[in-house]
């Protein structure tokens, strides 16, 4: 089994770290591409202000001159689902499963455990850069679908910008967990509550060392109960009422 989850923008470097470490091939190849962008065609590549997108080029600066930190990817990234993963004072069972089960799925390093050491900097899928006269979703799909070939169950909590970096045929094997909320009978989908439900999903599953789908299916945890009736084979569908969310807050 696998879990494939998303990087995220939001960086934290307030934290311990070590020297620079090399680069694969691959990422060299995507750090070449980058660097033939000026401060004002990274302005435009990030939609930023040119003082912005200076910050990045000296991000890839020190990338390319191998001046940059590094820092365990999940620590490093600390998007809104990141924080609410138990990310400290971990089991050794924990770690395990999240080394034996847990890709981190992005443009520059490419699928990667938690616990790979990465630089900062900022790359997503959407923007047009083309490595080796490829797109980064065509570029980094043979080595995506590779890291998957052989698993029996992949477990997607990245949206669909990530999923779509893997071929039409991996994409199907693929079973999605959506989180929904109540709302006096009408069920919505929200980011916020995403991300915080893909967090706290992933903990509780390294916690309780979880392998099957039925043993996802039977998971409650912050109000969230699987719903048999919305999902399907390949949708797993959490629920919570909004009233059950207030009565968590005031405990």
């Amino acid at each position: 089994m696998k879990i494939i989850l998303p990087n995220a923008k939001e960086l934290n470097t307030n934290l311990e770290n070590q020297p620079f470490v090399p680069l694969s091939e691959k990422s060299r190849a995507v750090l070449g591409a980058l660097q033939q962008l000026s401060v004002t065609d990274l302005a435009g590549f990030y939609k930023l202000k040119e003082d912005r997108a200076e910050l990045e080029a000296d991000r890839w600066y020190r990338i390319a001159h191998q001046q940059a930190k590094s820092y365990p990817a999940w620590t490093l990234y600390d998007g809104l689902m990141y924080r609410y993963m138990k990310r400290r004072d971990l089991t050794d069972a924990e770690q395990a499963y999240l080394e034996r089960h847990a890709l981190i799925a992005t443009s520059f390093y490419g699928l990667i455990s938690p616990f790979t050491l990465i630089s900062p900097h900022r790359l997503d899928f959407q923007g047009q850069l083309k490595v080796e006269g490829q797109s980064l979703k065509q570029f980094w799909r043979a080595q995506y679908d590779e890291e998957l070939a052989d698993e029996g169950l992949i477990i997607s909590l990245a949206s669909s910008e990530f999923e779509q970096v893997f071929s039409p045929t991996i994409q199907k094997r693929m079973v999605q967990i959506v989180f929904m909320e109540d709302k006096k009978g009408q069920l919505k989908i929200h980011s916020t509550i995403s991300k915080k439900g893909r967090g706290r999903l992933v903990s509780l599953m390294a916690a309780k060392n979880v392998q099957t789908l039925d043993e996802i299916r039977s998971l409650t945890f912050d109000g969230f109960a699987y719903r048999a009736d919305l999902s399907e084979a390949t949708i797993l569908v959490f629920v919570r009422k909004q009233g059950e969310i207030e009565e968590i807050k005031r405990k």
